[in-house]
């Protein structure tokens, strides 16, 4: 049977619900160069790759970038991206939320298994998720919290992955194997960055990327934060 002895989780999408406050400070930025907003649910398919993907795609669909590379893009992305981040700083909590379950499960894992290491690796810059963590309760939970900007490749490069592996086990007095580790993510990069490190992949169906969620196949699959503990033995 199998009994993971590391849990890494995604932020959005996974532990909260931040798709409005992201969709806000992009149209914020949309806005700020001229353009028209986009439908929420259009930026929601744009999430999951870091903010400069995230204003990339963005300004992509206003035309405010060429389908083909342009310095002059380049510019405008790390112009609009640094715009973005800093409207988002101040607005990442106006409606953000917490998944229903996660407070629940979170809780339940730690009363079950306090010396269980639970770690957060987002693409999400690090010091708004931690920041959102704090906020939420959560980082009692976690005993490290890295962003899209703590190592010099994102997710799904295994980089973030292996390096929480390597700090658990030292922490653990034990070697933790990949194949020991759980990444718990909603959308397809999750499930490749467990691929790429050779961990086990738990989808949440109910994120803001359940078609590429479920094309990545994942180990294993929830609809509810609350099954985490079920489906994982724990």
């Amino acid at each position: 049977m199998f009994v993971p002895k590391l849990l890494i989780f995604d932020l959005d999408g996974t532990l909260v619900d931040s798709q409005v406050d992201l969709a806000n400070s992009i149209n914020a930025t949309l806005t700020h160069y001229g353009k028209p907003e986009l439908p929420l649910k259009t930026i929601a398919t744009y999430i999951g790759d870091g903010a400069a993907t995230l204003v990339r795609r963005a300004l992509a669909h206003s035309h405010l970038i060429h389908d083909q590379p342009d310095p002059h893009d380049d510019e405008l992305i790390y112009q609009a991206t640094h715009w973005f981040i800093a409207y988002y700083h101040v607005h990442k909590l106006d409606f953000t939320t917490l998944y229903p379950g996660v407070l629940h499960a979170l809780t339940m894992i730690r009363e079950r298994h306090p010396a269980l290491p639970m770690a957060v690796l987002t693409n999400k810059p690090v010091n708004p998720s931690r920041a959102i963590c704090r906020h939420f309760g959560l980082d009692r939970f976690f005993f490290q919290n890295y962003g899209g900007n703590s190592f010099s490749r994102k997710k799904p490069d295994p980089e973030g992955i292996l390096r929480l592996i390597s700090e658990a086990s030292t922490a653990m007095g034990a070697p933790i194997k990949p194949a020991e580790t759980v990444m718990i993510g909603d959308s397809h990069v999750d499930v490749e960055t467990a691929r790429a490190g050779g961990t086990k992949a738990l989808g949440c169906a109910y994120g803001l990327s359940p078609k590429s969620l479920e094309e990545a196949k994942p180990d294993f699959s929830v609809s509810s934060a609350f099954e985490w503990v079920d489906v994982l033995g724990l």
